[in-house]
C-alpha cells in the first residue's frame, strides 16, 4: 500500500528528484521513483544492516536488495567513508556513484547547568557522564554497565544517566537496582539541550555505528566523550583531541573515563576542541550547501544527456 500510494504521490507531484534515506524508505521511496519515472534518483546511507542486525540469511537478502536497487539510483552517499567502504566492500554500488554526506546539526542554546540537573532531578554537584541513545542490543547497554560497574569498584566518583528508550530499558534497570549501579534512568527526552548541559562527558558502547548523531551533539555542547572505534566514529571524534577513541574492551573504556574525572584541564580542553570541529564540518549550512551543490550537478548531467 505505502508503494502504490507513493508512485501515485510521485506521478502527481512529478519532481526532478528523489532523494531517500534509511532502509525502509530507501527500498519503498526508490521503488515508486523508478515506477513513477522520476528522473533523477539519489540515497542516503545513514549506517547499514551488515553487521550486528541478523543472520547471515537475512544479511545476504540486504545485500541482494542493495545491489539491485543501486543500479537504478543515480547517486549513493554515505554519512561517513567508513560505512561507504563498508557497503562498497559487500558489492553495494560503485566508487563513481558513491559520495560522501556528513550529517548537518544544530543545537540550541544550553540552559543552566543546575536548572538542568533539578528538572532532571540529577545530582546537582557531582561529575555525570551520559548514554544517549536507543536501548538496543547494537548499543551494547550491557558493556555500558559493565563500565559503570567497573568504575563503582575502582572507587571512581562518577554518576551516570540514561537519556533514551528502547527494549532493553528494563533489563538494565532491573540490574542497576539489583547492583546499586549509579545510574539514573530518564527515558526518552526531547529537550537535548537540557540532556546535554546536564553532563560533564558522553560515553558511547557500540558494538557498530554510521555516523553517531549523538556524538556530533555532544562536541557542538562542548562535552569531552569515550567512544569505542567503529563505524564512522573516528571521523567525527578525533583520538586525544576532541575525545578518546577506545576497543571494545571494558577495561579500557574505564580506563579513560577515569583519565577524564581525574583531570578537568583535559576535559576542558577536548571538550573546546570538539566545539569547534564539530561546529565546522558538521553544522547545517554546510549540509544545505553539499545539497544544493549535489542536486546542481546531477540535474546538469540529466540535462546533457
Amino acid at each position: 500500500r505505502s508503494l502504490m500510494q507513493l508512485t501515485r504521490t510521485l506521478r502527481r507531484l512529478q519532481p526532478d528528484i528523489v532523494h531517500t534515506h534509511m532502509a525502509k524508505a530507501g527500498v519503498t521511496g526508490r521503488l515508486a521513483a523508478v515506477m513513477a519515472r522520476v528522473p533523477v534518483r539519489v540515497h542516503t546511507f545513514h549506517g547499514h544492516l551488515l553487521n550486528g542486525y541478523f543472520g547471515s540469511f537475512k544479511r545476504l537478502l540486504v545485500v541482494i536488495a542493495e545491489k539491485f536497487l543501486g543500479f537504478f539510483t543515480h547517486e549513493l552517499l554515505a554519512v561517513g567513508d567508513k560505512v561507504r567502504q563498508d557497503l562498497l566492500n559487500a558489492g553495494i554500488g560503485t566508487k563513481d556513484k558513491f559520495g560522501l554526506m556528513p550529517p548537518g546539526l544544530a543545537i540550541g542554546v544550553l540552559p543552566d547547568r543546575q536548572d538542568s540537573r533539578n528538572a532532571l532531578t540529577l545530582p546537582a554537584n557531582s561529575l555525570h557522564c551520559a548514554f544517549i541513545g536507543r536501548v538496543t542490543q547494537i548499543k551494547r547497554p550491557d558493556r555500558f554497565l559493565d563500565v559503570v560497574s567497573e568504575i563503582k569498584k575502582r572507587g571512581v566518583i562518577l554518576d551516570f544517566f540514561i537519556a533514551g528508550d528502547g527494549e532493553l530499558l528494563d533489563v538494565c534497570r532491573e540490574r542497576i537496582k539489583r547492583e546499586d549501579l549509579p545510574v539514573t534512568i530518564l527515558g526518552w527526552q526531547s529537550d537535548i539541550e537540557r540532556v546535554l548541559s546536564s553532563a560533564d562527558m558522553l560515553v558511547l558502547t557500540s558494538d557498530n555505528e554510521g555516523t553517531p548523531l549523538s556524538l556530533i551533539q555532544a562536541g557542538m555542547a562542548g562535552l569531552p566523550v569515550v567512544t569505542t572505534n567503529v563505524g564512522s566514529v573516528p571521523e567525527v571524534v578525533l583520538d586525544g583531541v576532541t575525545g578518546i577513541v577506545t576497543g571494545l574492551d571494558v577495561q579500557e573504556i574505564a580506563d579513560a573515563l577515569e583519565k577524564l574525572v581525574n583531570d578537568k584541564v583535559l576535559r576542558t580542553k577536548l571538550g573546546a576542541a570538539a566545539q569547534e570541529f564539530t561546529l565546522s564540518n558538521f553544522g547545517v549550512k554546510r549540509l544545505v550547501h553539499d545539497h544544493e551543490e549535489l542536486y546542481k550537478k546531477l540535474l546538469s548531467s540529466r540535462a546533457k544527456s
